[in-house]
């Protein structure tokens, strides 16, 4: 359970890894980022997540393997937001119009705090300050991981703020369930009727449409590269829900060529499926060779993109006084 030194940022921050492990699950975190570095089932041989084995290789070539993303995970159109009639700027670092996953230095490109450390869970800590990359307040994020002996990997995120801010966190693990390097024979379900549709920049473009009749029907089980084609890919919003619930389950992954299932429950009210099609990574990761295209897919539970700028989203701003809790779980299975 002890911390052990995994690499320093270029500005000399120490880096640490922690090892938790319950059940059938054992799990490496990061201070760098929140970040969960590795993920192994008992008795399947490969990682469960695409990750690297050092931490260069995280900060060179990482498109935010296993990262906590935030303060506004996903994306924000025109790097712009207005709360109480004041308009906010934020770091243009997608196509230098539109702010992703935070900015440049968002919380995910940061060295968090080991709070707390036992058997099976790591608790980790991050002050972010008002104005970084164009957020107002100062805010304070924990993020929880923690395995059972039920399969499940729980990762919980509390944040606070001192000013009207938008809050949105979430977990940005590529999952791999078989290791093959292709994700498109993975069998993927997702609890939705509508999704959003988006821009050529990624940005949604307003209210959900249905997914009945479209490639974005994932409401039965289908392989993710089924319907596929050659304009159409995955890194999109599926909407659960109009607002924060209790926990409930959303989605389903499985192998059937190694037999491993992921289900997902969480309590956000989106579900952003991609399926890795931009993945290129001139290193080996964890399995000894690159990852490329669709090598994983990520499943993040978090607020609708775009969210502070799109009338009827859920909403994303946090106010002085506020918590914001949110739970997604991860549970593993052999089927």
């Amino acid at each position: 359970m002890t911390p052990t030194l995994f690499g320093q940022t270029p500005d000399g921050e120490d880096v640490h890894r922690v090892t938790i492990s319950d059940g059938n699950l054992t799990a490496s975190v990061l201070s760098w980022a929140a970040l969960l570095q590795d993920l192994r089932l008992d008795g399947h041989d490969q990682p469960l997540v695409l990750g690297y084995e050092n931490l260069h290789d995280y900060l060179n070539h990482s498109p935010n393997f296993g990262a906590t993303a935030g303060r506004f995970a996903n994306r924000i159109g025109n790097a712009q937001f207005s709360i109480d009639g004041t308009t906010y700027h934020t770091d243009p670092n997608f196509l230098g119009k539109h702010t992703l996953h935070g900015g440049a230095e968002g919380i995910g490109k940061r060295v968090w705090q080991i709070e707390e450390l036992s058997k099976n869970s790591v608790v980790l800590l991050l002050n972010d300050p008002d104005g970084k990359m164009g957020f107002p307040g100062n805010a304070i994020h924990r993020c929880t991981y923690t395995l059972n002996e039920r399969g499940v990997l729980r990762i919980e995120f509390q944040s606070t703020c001192d000013a009207p801010t938008p809050i949105n966190l979430a977990h940005h693990s590529y999952f791999t369930l078989d290791g093959s390097g292709d994700c498109m024979k993975t069998e993927l379900q997702i609890e939705a009727d509508t999704y959003l549709p988006v821009s050529e920049e990624l940005i949604p473009l307003g209210a959900p449409e249905q997914v009945a009749d479209t490639p974005f029907d994932f409401r039965n089980f289908k392989p993710i590269g089924r319907d596929l084609g050659e304009n159409i890919f995955y890194d999109h919003n599926w909407c659960l829900s109009d607002t924060r619930t209790p926990l409930r389950k959303v989605a389903e992954a499985r192998s059937t060529q190694s037999g491993v299932s992921m289900s997902v429950a969480t309590t956000e009210p989106g579900l952003q499926f991609y399926a890795g099609h931009n993945v290129n990574t001139p290193v080996p990761g964890l399995t000894g060779k690159p990852y490329g295209a669709c090598a994983g897919f990520a499943l993040e539970a978090q607020i609708w993109p775009d969210a502070p700028n799109q009338p009827g989203y859920p909403n994303a701003i946090l106010r002085p006084g506020e918590t914001s809790n949110q739970v997604t779980e991860y549970t593993f299975a052999r089927l």
